[in-house]
């Protein structure tokens, strides 16, 4: 990237963070971006949780396949009409269980409308898109602080729930800081908080996880319809760009969230995003082969930062959060001038920075950088 092409970037970010509330530095909000740059400057992206394996051969065929129906709206082309069902039986409920949306981004922005008439309680940091909106809404959002090893407090969490309280969100694994909740622990804060006040448990990584981590909360649905479960097909999946995600819930409540905000979402995912989909669900190896290499730059990060003696929390999925010591510039900027793209920010416990496992290159790539930056 050249000088003026970096200043360029960096400007139009800026211009970003003023509208959009984006910023190199709000590694707990969205992770969307304006990319402002030709793909063959060599920017290394490790900013935005991206899947860097692209998506499956099997989904690159489907779309293929369902090019030609581009022209029609969705209603009108029978290769997707099983989708909802296919996508309901995949994870052990119905359809009359589910919702289809644009990503799962824009369920968390519907949701914090449909639960907008008393506060949300949540943690922080977290992952931005709701407690945001939620605050646009005029919504009061009680945040609680994670616990020193950077995991949900659920006992603290379980105390801020009032009678006030009309929806708490957990994002588990959690984003920014890529640890995980046991998973009898967050049941029984679910089912508990749930008494009180609608949960939402964001799953968006729950694939990366080993067992006993990598255990869904949709087992609670049918027996309590104040809990949704929600999830995407943009980590596991690698499918990012084409915006797909899905709510899961007790049919009764489902019925509520269509007559309310979520009155039929599904129309809005195009027909290629559905297709791909449909054929992601079929391809177990892909999803496996994006583990196993998540998994080894993974470790090679950690082993490395480690290495370097960063204190790294450690992850539960394709991101790493460490924590930048005694480091007095800005993180992200002076590595984006390095053509490195990844997140930092200021806590009331220091400076963290938020780096996504790209392959293994990108990973070798990221660790010499730092090396230069912090030499022994």
């Amino acid at each position: 990237m050249t000088n003026f092409a970096r200043r360029k970037w960096l400007k139009h970010s800026s211009l970003a963070a003023l509208g959009l509330g984006f910023s190199l530095r709000s590694i707990a909000g969205e992770d969307y971006m304006p990319y402002n740059f030709e793909p063959q400057t060599g920017l290394v992206i490790l900013g935005a949780n991206e899947n860097p394996y692209g998506i499956s051969e099997k989904a690159k065929e489907a779309i293929k396949e369902i090019m030609p129906y581009a022209n029609r709206y969705s209603g009108n082309v029978p290769l997707i009409q099983t989708f909802k069902k296919e996508l309901a039986d995949f994870y052990h409920v119905t359809p009359e269980q589910t919702i289809i949306m644009p990503g799962s981004g824009e369920g968390l922005r519907l949701l914090a409308r449909q639960y907008s008439n008393g506060n949300l309680v949540t943690a922080t940091p977290t992952f931005g898109i709701l407690p945001t909106t939620a605050r646009k809404l005029g919504m009061e959002v009680i945040e609680v602080p994670l616990t020193a090893g950077k995991v949900h407090d659920l006992e603290a969490m379980q105390k801020a729930v009032t009678a006030k309280t009309s929806l708490v969100y957990i994002c588990n694994p959690a984003n920014p800081t890529a640890t995980v909740l046991k998973p009898d622990a967050l049941k029984n804060f679910c089912i508990e908080a749930s008494g009180k006040a609608m949960v939402l448990i964001d799953e968006a990584y729950i694939d990366f996880p080993d067992a006993p981590y990598n255990e869904s909360m949709l087992g609670l649905i049918e027996d309590h319809p104040n809990i949704i479960v929600m999830g995407t097909f943009s980590k596991i999946h690698g499918m990012a760009g084409l915006r797909i995600g899905y709510v899961f819930a007790h049919a009764d409540t489902i019925k509520k969230l269509q007559a309310g905000y979520f009155d039929n979402p599904q129309y809005s995912v195009s027909n290629l995003a559905q297709y791909a989909a449909m054929a992601s669900l079929k391809d177990a190896a892909h999803r496996t082969m994006t583990r196993e290499k998540n998994a080894a730059a993974r470790q090679y990060t950690y082993d490395a930062l480690v290495q370097m003696k960063f204190h790294c929390i450690p992850s539960y999925t394709n991101f790493m959060f460490f924590n930048l010591g005694n480091y007095k510039g800005d993180f992200a900027a002076d590595m984006l001038q390095r053509n490195i793209l990844v997140r930092s920010n200021d806590y009331p416990d220091g400076k963290w920075a938020r780096v996504s496992f790209g392959n293994m290159d990108d990973m070798k790539q990221f660790i010499a950088v730092m090396k230069t930056m912090f030499p022994a």
